[in-house]
């Protein structure tokens, strides 16, 4: 047996090597800018028995600007919609009205997801 070998035999417990930190992929962040500074706008249906909402994320706003910019994008698509985790919610699925809307207001946009 090598001598690593018998070292760790020897081990029964350890609370050396402290707490184990969660890797969150660096691209995907919650409540952060994209690196490439680009505004995702995707669609989902989970969890709303089909029905579809469009999700903006990599928008960085203090709570009350990212609340009135929620607003002002429900009222000029048309539809409802909620604030929810740094993300904001616009039901339907008219994805390319939306950044046509987030563009005017000079915003870099791309459409995620299929």
């Amino acid at each position: 047996m090598a001598d690593w070998q018998n070292q760790l035999s020897k081990l029964v417990y350890s609370t050396d090597s402290g707490k184990i930190e969660d890797k969150k992929p660096t691209n995907v962040q919650v409540g952060e800018v994209y690196k490439d500074g680009f505004v995702r706008i995707s669609r989902e249906t989970k969890g709303r028995k089909g029905k579809g909402v469009m999700i903006i994320t990599g928008i960085q706003l203090p709570a009350d600007e990212f609340k009135k910019l929620a607003q002002t994008l429900k009222k000029k698509s048309g539809t409802g919609g909620a604030v929810k985790d740094d993300q904001i919610e616009i039901q339907g699925d008219d994805r390319n009205k939306l950044q046509s809307i987030l563009e005017d207001m000079g915003y870099k946009c791309k459409i995620s997801g299929g």
